[in-house]
């Protein structure tokens, strides 16, 4: 099963009707798209009955992968958890994302981690200990720092530890700028779940301080570059019984865009959002 979605659901300029409420945009989205990232989840703790909510207004086969909150993947550089802070962030979120849980919804819970998370004792050390804080959770997991991955002995000793610890590898497409950045390296580690996440390529912003995100990841993929991700993922789905590819491009519409357009270039017959919009435009 191939799925193609985008990195949160409210920051697409122009997709949704003019006058669509706020709080039916998921239920918008999902007739388009059969998965979506929380993105709201990494500035502010989710709550349950929103979880529950987002749960409710999606169709059964719909399928969410939630961002962990940030102090929990260290982007509070002031404030990183201690043992006992981490196993009560990580009940408190566990708790908020049980009702998508309940509902069989849950895909994983997303840990990207900063570029100053480094391949060092501590930081793999709290791997195993956010493992232990979530023992029957699905975990992802995201890194930002090139030591993971900086020669193949180091890529091998990172993809090890994640599948020790039965956490889906991210495979990750971002801008090749210095030690914060990624190579894209292909592996399933954990569950059947392949996770690939495209962020653009904007090389400018990349460590720039931006007003928002959406600046941060300021791309459009070109039809080419989409092609060029077809073999990965079908290689990828050769290894796991899921493969979820997310556009993390939020800027405008390009997320939703690139999102619709791969997934034609998969065949996966998803509806086109902007020809039922144009077939129906006093729907809402």
């Amino acid at each position: 099963m191939i799925r193609v979605g985008t990195c949160a659901w409210s920051d697409h300029t122009g997709f949704y009707p003019p006058r669509l409420p706020k709080p039916e945009q998921i239920r918008y989205y999902a007739r388009f798209f059969p998965l979506v990232e929380v993105d709201s989840s990494f500035y502010h703790p989710p709550s349950a009955r929103n979880c529950a909510l987002w749960a409710e207004r999606t169709p059964p086969a719909f399928r969410f992968h939630v961002k962990a909150y940030r102090t929990l993947t260290w982007h509070d550089r002031q404030a990183i958890p201690g043992p006992a802070t981490l196993v009560e962030l990580a009940q408190q979120f566990a708790m908020a994302v049980e009702p998508m849980r309940q509902a069989g919804k849950l895909v994983a819970l997303h840990l990207q981690f900063p570029p100053w998370f480094q391949a060092r004792g501590p930081e793999r050390d709290y791997l195993a200990a956010i493992r232990q804080a979530l023992p029957d959770h699905p975990l992802a997991v995201e890194f930002r720092h090139r030591s993971w991955f900086a020669d193949p002995g180091a890529t091998a000793a990172t993809l090890d530890l994640v599948r020790r610890l039965d956490m889906a590898h991210t495979v990750v497409d971002q801008p090749q700028v210095g030690s914060g950045s990624v190579p894209v390296v292909e592996a399933v580690t954990a569950g059947g779940l392949a996770v690939v996440r495209l962020h653009g390529r904007n090389a400018a912003t990349w460590y720039k301080r931006v007003e928002t995100t959406g600046e941060r990841f300021r791309y459009r993929y070109a039809q080419e570059e989409l092609a060029a991700w077809i073999a990965p993922v079908q290689r990828l789905a050769a290894s796991a019984a899921d493969v979820h590819i997310l556009f993390n491009n939020n800027h405008e519409d390009s997320a939703v865009r690139n999102a619709a357009e791969f997934a034609s270039l998969l065949r996966l017959g998803y509806p086109d959002p902007w020809a039922a919009a144009a077939a129906n435009p006093g729907a809402w």
